[in-house]
């Protein structure tokens, strides 16, 4: 199952592990993932792990990694198709009944790709800027919500172009991927189920208001 709509559990953004792409392998437009993981041995076929922030199914879960399949549709919407051995990537099981909800709600629907422009050091916080694309710009809002790699962060601030800047305390830092980030690399991004609920509202009362509403946000 993939990010595109097939997979509908709920996640948190904080992220429960850095795992690592063990293998891969091309097949029938897709991609099959080995990922090594501190709870493979915990799951079970047919659960939704977030590998980067994108809804994927437990295909074979073995001793110390797992198996998930990444279709087309998914591989054109989220960084999974860069994925090399070796690759680390933020990995989150989807939420229980009863768990606490410490981040907010991300889907694991990818909206699109944001390209990260690079960081800046106040102290121990690290402030980390990126280019979003229009549809994760439009829905994003000072101080509201956003999930880049699965991980839910903070908007510290938004400027022209559709940057948008996010704060990393040091424990973020340690137990995510973002680490490993350099300048022009890709992440994925979800933006906050509010507000693309709100923007759909907006753009249900006022028709053909979808382009002014993109041109106001850019």
């Amino acid at each position: 199952m993939s990010s595109t709509g097939e997979c509908n559990p709920i996640f948190t953004g904080i992220i429960e592990a850095v795992g690592e792409v063990v293998s891969v392998s091309e097949q029938g437009g897709g991609r099959t993932m080995e990922i090594a993981a501190p709870f493979a041995s915990d799951l079970a076929p047919g659960q939704s792990v977030a590998v980067d922030g994108a809804c994927l199914t437990v295909r074979a879960p073995g001793n110390g990694s797992f198996a998930v399949e990444a279709g087309a549709a998914t591989l054109e919407r989220t960084i999974a198709g860069g994925y090399r051995p070796g690759s680390r990537v933020n990995l989150e099981r989807a939420l229980r009944a009863g768990d606490r909800l410490d981040g907010h709600l991300v889907q694991g629907h990818v909206d699109g790709v944001a390209t990260f422009r690079g960081l800046e050091h106040i102290e121990n916080t690290r402030l980390l800027d990126f280019v979003l694309p229009h549809q994760v710009h439009c829905a994003t809002v000072l101080h509201g919500s956003i999930a880049l790699n699965g991980v839910s962060l903070t908007v510290n601030g938004l400027r022209d172009r559709r940057i948008c800047q996010v704060a990393l305390i040091p424990y973020t830092w340690e137990h995510t991927g973002f680490f490993s980030l350099r300048p022009g690399d890709p992440v994925n991004a979800e933006a906050d189920l509010i507000g693309k609920y709100v923007k759909r509202i907006m753009e249900r009362r006022n028709p053909g208001s979808e382009g002014r509403v993109r041109d106001r946000a850019v």
